[in-house]
């Protein structure tokens, strides 16, 4: 007796959808369950919102800087936080036909809607039906982690799943995580209105990105007037009348809201993955290289596996999985070696690749650092943007180890370095390639010389030639 699917996906956030729709454009037989929305995460919660968001508050911060050009408004700029986040809606509105259940029903794709559990090896549960199928895929992603700080839970508090329902810009927010998300929302929000604390357990923000960067990124948000705090450790929050008061060793701090955002852990509970086979651990379902999972019918991709959290990362992670799954004889396996993030902050920063600390770790003192600072590039001076840096990490062949931009539009400023690591291309294909001028794109090409420069004043050769030219004036 067959099987009534070939393929069965568990979850409609990015990387499912990408599973189900490639899937199904190969002609597979598929079945799609999600529970709530299709979209996921980053159509009602993360990606589409926050940048929506992030793009009306730099709206305002550039009416409200606009006497630094010289541009006088007639009264004080006053900010809308209805309509601003009527825009943030707007957007997922648009968007949201693209991953709606009527163009997967369009694609061939069974869409079921409800919640379910794997019954057994080969078998998955929801509601009444039991589905079987040649191969499934979980990709029910992740969820806000939550910190288990007394008193927490009893004082209320919103994380990425609520920010964006918010009809009113708090006057007083505590950020609880100085990571991306933090430091987007609470710029965003501190643009809109709102007086934002931020306080981060580590040692400083942004933890995973270049130092410098980071560094950078931290004096940025305090210039604007955020409060940054290190270092802390919340011992618990208490109420007092209408006030949330968060209390630290050294500390207290009194907030109308707190924005949780200390990170993601994975949508892994009630879905039966003992009955089925599938090992995990609380960081996420364990896979192999080829994403599959110890049943080796059964894939997962996307946040549920714990790794790399990024849309774009699960969008990848769904081809491969489709490849693997449904074409058995030509199976391929992740590649993680070029991947790039944004974190959309004001200047924005972008990396891919390792760091400079990274480097020197992994390859001693046989690297060499490349560097472009903002405003050096013309570009930047006409637009005020001379804020940043271009930070290129190579190998003392040119092989490209890591770039990290901090800057106005690193998250487009580092496509070229992606599209290089990829191809395997050196540091001087960047720096041979004409850049159009003025762009900031023109930044590129200088870091990338810098490599020529620096191996011609380290060797003889500045010497050789001095006394070349010399010699040949006097010949005439």
């Amino acid at each position: 007796m067959g099987v009534p699917f070939d393929l069965v996906v568990i979850g409609g956030g990015s990387a499912g959808l990408t599973v189900a729709a490639g899937a199904a454009q190969l002609g597979a037989k598929v079945a799609l369950i999600e529970k709530h929305r299709l979209g996921g995460d980053c159509l009602w919660y993360g990606c589409v919102p926050s940048k929506a968001l992030i793009h009306v508050s730099r709206m305002a911060h550039q009416v409200q800087t606009a006497q630094r050009w010289g541009i006088q408004t007639d009264s004080v700029p006053r900010v809308d936080f209805t309509q601003a986040l009527a825009h943030v809606q707007q957007a997922i509105q648009t968007i949201e036909p693209n991953d709606s259940p009527a163009r997967f029903r369009g694609l061939g794709v069974e869409v079921i809607q409800g919640t379910g559990q794997f019954i057994d090896r080969k078998t998955f549960q929801v509601e009444d039906q039991a589905l079987k199928a040649r191969a499934f895929c979980v990709a029910t992603g992740s969820r806000p982690r939550i910190p288990q700080i007394p008193g927490l839970r009893e004082a209320g508090f919103i994380t990425n799943e609520q920010v964006f329902g918010l009809t009113t810009c708090p006057q007083r927010l505590i950020i609880l995580g100085g990571g991306p998300i933090g430091v987007e929302l609470g710029q965003a929000l501190h643009r809109l209105g709102a007086q934002v604390t931020i306080l981060q357990q580590g040692p400083r923000i942004l933890p995973r990105e270049e130092e410098a960067a980071a560094r950078l990124i931290h004096q940025r948000l305090e210039a604007e007037g955020i409060v940054i705090k290190t270092g802390v450790v919340v011992e618990k929050i208490a109420t007092h009348t209408d006030e949330k008061v968060i209390h630290t060793p050294t500390d207290n701090f009194m907030a109308d809201e707190i924005l949780v955002a200390t990170g993601r852990t994975p949508n892994i509970e009630q879905l039966g993955l003992a009955q089925a086979g599938v090992a995990y651990t609380d960081r996420g379902i364990r896979v192999n290289e080829y994403l599959a999972t110890s049943n080796g019918r059964i894939f997962a991709c996307g946040d549920v596996t714990g790794g790399y959290q990024f849309t774009h990362v699960a969008g990848y992670e769904g081809t491969v999985v489709v490849r693997n799954a449904l074409l058995g004889l030509f199976k391929g396996k992740v590649d993680y070696r070029v991947i790039p993030w944004t974190t959309f902050c004001d200047p924005e920063l972008a990396r891919v690749g390792l760091t400079e600390a990274e480097a020197r770790d992994k390859f001693g003192g046989a690297i060499m650092v490349l560097e472009q600072p903002y405003k050096d590039i013309d570009r930047a001076v006409t637009e005020g943007a001379e804020v940043g840096f271009i930070k290129v990490i190579t190998q003392n062949d040119g092989t490209i180890l890591g770039v990290h931009i901090v800057g106005s539009q690193a998250g487009e400023l580092l496509q070229e370095w992606i599209l290089a690591m990829k191809q395997n291309l050196k540091v001087g294909s960047v720096a041979g390639s004409m850049h159009a001028y003025p762009t900031l794109a023109l930044g590129n090409q200088q870091a990338a010389g810098q490599l020529t420069k620096q191996k011609f004043r380290s060797s003889p050769l500045p010497g050789v030639l001095k006394g070349l030219f010399k010699q040949l004036r006097t010949w005439g």
